[in-house]
């Protein structure tokens, strides 16, 4: 009696093992849809980005007005300088300013450069070099010039798909980078 019952469990269960299952392949390279979108006429690459200066700068709002003045952005870079030079010395190597970019902007290569901010060359940055990078970038941004960033303005529209590469001004395409 158990010998039929047992067969009939493997009769019914045998088609659900037998059963395979479909790979379906993952697009890769540029400008390729993630899994998950709804393919090509799907969901559009994001067109507004934030630089990482910019959420910097954004989270630097003390006073929770969703505005970051000029004061509040240098207070700012005072304390998070002095996470990193917690000798007190004034100044950090490149090695600590990758950690200071690690920390304050997401990623140790992310822009500004340490090149970029050691303007005397001396392998050194200090917190007046820093402050002087930001405070050009604090103007790049400051689009209406009343002295205090919102975050649209900390915004980037990109007006081409990722993966796409940028127009030159030569007319020619390639994937150099806009300058700053």
């Amino acid at each position: 009696m158990r010998m039929p019952i047992l067969a009939a469990a493997l009769a019914i269960a045998a088609p659900a093992t037998a059963q395979t299952t479909e790979r379906v392949p993952i697009p890769t390279g540029p400008g390729s849809v993630a899994p998950g979108s709804t393919g090509p006429g799907g969901q559009p690459p994001a067109t507004i980005i934030a630089e990482p200066v910019a959420m910097m700068i954004a989270a630097c709002d003390a006073d929770g007005d969703a505005r970051v003045t000029h004061a509040e952005l240098q207070a700012c870079l005072t304390r998070s300088f002095a996470t990193i030079d917690r000798g007190g010395t004034g100044s950090i190597g490149y090695i600590g300013y990758s950690d200071w970019a690690l920390l304050w902007l997401g990623d140790r290569n992310a822009l500004p450069s340490p090149f970029t901010i050691d303007t005397d060359g001396d392998n050194r940055i200090t917190l007046a070099e820093l402050t002087a990078q930001f405070d050009r970038l604090f103007a790049r941004f400051d689009a209406n010039h009343d002295g205090a960033v919102t975050r649209a303005e900390l915004l980037t529209i990109r007006s081409v798909a990722i993966g796409t590469p940028l127009a030159q001004p030569d007319g020619k395409r390639g994937a150099k980078p806009p300058r700053r």
